[in-house]
């Protein structure tokens, strides 16, 4: 075995390392799995440093030192990934991940496991193969150990289910890891992994990077294969990607997706260099779109990156949300419309044995909210789809909006829980999540960097977002912010 993960495989009972704060969870070690991220991990397969069978029994130890903690994971394939290890060993090392380890979200179909997409009325039955999105997802190299938790149907932005199921953040396991991708963020962020799958449909990748200190991009439309439940939305706002350590982690997975699946409507990311070609014009927003307002700690962070944006050479000004009156209501509406159609036509999205008696309060309130308010949907549907057309022109003469990722700190487990009256989690997710789901809608790219800490110690992240198709230049407007301000670790 070589010095990559010898301290690392020494000890398989070695427990998680505590931050002084006893609060806080990791399984970060001196060797390559516990400080290199993915694309040199990769690297050192490539140059005989380390043997993916190495990487993957590293990580399912580290898995099960946190996990317990944690509670990341809904469902672990570990033989299959060290069946999928030995071949890699074996094949040509080609692909940019070749031997890395990862994990599944919750939300895709994937040989062998469940899909239940965080509910108990979705039957645990296993999938007989991979979707689209798995396969493309392993033709880049990457290695699944299993699937990450999240909350019922991702409605939500804390990754806690029914029966006190709840997910913690390793920054602090008093507190959310946010959601829906938490199971994800949280095992990317404790160390377990070097990146993982997540996917968004109103900031379900950004949250979670948010508050557990990691970058979460959020790809144009377009840019990946949907799953089958996702394809009859009326606005398509999903989109798939990953929760990395590193913005070239992030790049690099995107760039290897498109070797198996081209996008469509936007033009390729291709290689994507270290820093925009020009100076950038940026839009500065302070103020939530819903017009609450935005703690003390989240806008300190906002305003420091902005001053170091402005060091970078970019011209940084003031400027308001470019969010058409009433899009609140109207992205709220058509969550109410999807959680309806769910509740209605499981069966047919999602499996035959599909039992309605086991939804959680969340969708079902918001299923009935679409109920009493029918006659309104076709409006709302169609100032979404207005606001889809005309979100570039709100651009004007800026390049890139930033602003909260969301309007207040990081909540503790339970704001969120999953058997909440439902008025009263509506009130608490809409007022934290203002600022993410218009991109979903315009079908846009946005990342969150975790570009600065509360005074608790908590990460904050701060929002990027760009014209839809402009997601080579937000990688590279981040690779040169992550340049010249590290991103801090969970270590130190």
């Amino acid at each position: 075995m070589t010095d990559a993960t010898t301290d690392a495989t020494t000890d398989a009972t070695a427990p998680a390392r505590r931050h002084p704060d006893t609060a806080r969870i990791h399984a970060f070690r001196d060797d390559s799995l516990g400080y290199d991220d993915a694309t040199a991990l990769a690297e050192r397969v490539r140059e005989g440093e380390v043997s993916p069978t190495e990487l993957v029994e590293a990580a399912i130890e580290r898995c099960a030192q946190v996990d317990p903690a944690l509670g990341a994971l809904v469902f672990t394939d570990f033989d299959r990934a060290r069946e999928h290890a030995r071949r890699t060993a074996d094949s040509h090392l080609s692909s940019p991940f070749a031997g890395v380890p990862s994990a599944f979200k919750d939300a895709v179909q994937v040989e062998g496991a469940p899909m239940r997409l965080g509910s108990p009325a979705v039957p645990d039955s296993p999938a007989l193969h991979d979707g689209d999105y798995a396969r493309a997802f392993r033709a880049t190299g990457l290695i699944p150990l299993g699937i990450t938790a999240m909350p019922p149907f991702g409605w939500t932005a804390a990754t806690e289910r029914q029966g006190g199921l709840v997910t913690r953040n390793p920054w602090n396991t008093g507190r959310t890891s946010g959601g829906s991708s938490g199971g994800s963020a949280a095992l990317v962020a404790a160390g377990a992994l070097p990146i993982a799958h997540a996917n968004d449909g109103g900031g379900s990748i950004r949250i979670p990077a948010a508050v557990t200190g990691l970058v979460g991009f959020k790809p144009s439309r377009g840019r990946h294969t949907d799953e089958k439940f996702s394809r009859g939305m009326p606005i398509p706002i999903v989109s798939q990607s990953v929760v990395s350590r590193s913005v070239r982690d992030t790049a690099t997975f995107l760039t290897a997706f498109e070797a198996s699946h081209l996008p469509v409507g936007v033009p390729p990311v291709g290689p994507v260099a270290p820093a925009p070609a020009r100076r950038l014009r940026i839009g500065l927003v302070e103020q939530s779109p819903a017009g609450g307002a935005t703690d003390a700690a989240t806008l300190a962070v906002l305003r420091e990156t902005a001053v170091r944006l402005a060091g970078l050479g970019h011209e940084v000004v003031p400027t308001e949300a470019p969010v058409p009156t009433g899009f609140r209501d109207d992205f709220i509406a058509y969550w109410g419309l999807l959680a309806l159609s769910t509740s209605l036509s499981g069966r047919r999205l999602f499996d035959p044995d599909f039992d309605p008696a086991e939804l959680d309060p969340f969708t079902i309130g918001l299923a009935r909210m679409a109920r009493r308010n029918i006659a309104s949907l076709p409006l709302h549907l169609l100032r979404l789809a207005r606001t889809r057309r005309q979100f570039d022109a709100r651009f004007g003469d800026l390049d890139v909006y930033i602003n909260p990722v969301v309007a207040h700190e990081t909540p503790e487990v339970g704001y969120l829980d999953a058997d909440l009256p439902f008025e009263t989690h509506l009130e608490r997710v809409s007022n934290w999540v203002t600022f993410t789901p218009l991109q979903n809608i315009a079908g846009s790219p946005a990342v969150s960097l975790p570009t600065g800490h509360a005074p608790d110690g908590m990460p904050v992240g701060v929002h990027f977002s760009a014209r839809r198709g402009q997601d080579r230049l937000l990688l590279e407007l981040a690779s040169e912010y992550e340049a010249a301000h590290p991103f801090a670790r969970i270590w130190e």
